[in-house]
């Protein structure tokens, strides 16, 4: 995956709202839920899936609140595949958050 340039990063976030750059080479979103179990359900399925795309997020678990960091170690920055999980992502917290 080739690391993407700095409009390239603003167009993928102007289509991916909820997600916020950091330092210039992470994509970070929180997620709210109103229970503990559908936030550790939501992690579950952020794993495998991150798994079976062998991109693998930062992901931080307080209570009701899980916070995901995305790179792409090997192109040291944001790549293609990072701004498509984070679609998946977001997809996913939509069918669980119900």
């Amino acid at each position: 995956m080739e690391k993407l340039g700095d409009e390239a990063i603003q167009d993928k976030l102007a289509d991916n709202q909820n997600w916020k750059l950091i330092d210039g080479k992470w994509i970070v979103r929180k997620y709210r839920f109103k229970e503990y179990l559908n936030g550790i359900e939501f992690v579950q399925s952020v794993a495998q899936l991150s798994e079976k795309m062998n991109h693998h997020p930062f992901i931080s678990i307080d209570y009701k609140l899980i916070s995901i960091k995305i790179t792409s170690w090997h192109a040291r920055g944001l790549t293609d595949l990072d701004f498509t999980l984070a679609k998946k992502y977001d997809e996913l917290y939509v069918q669980i958050k119900k």
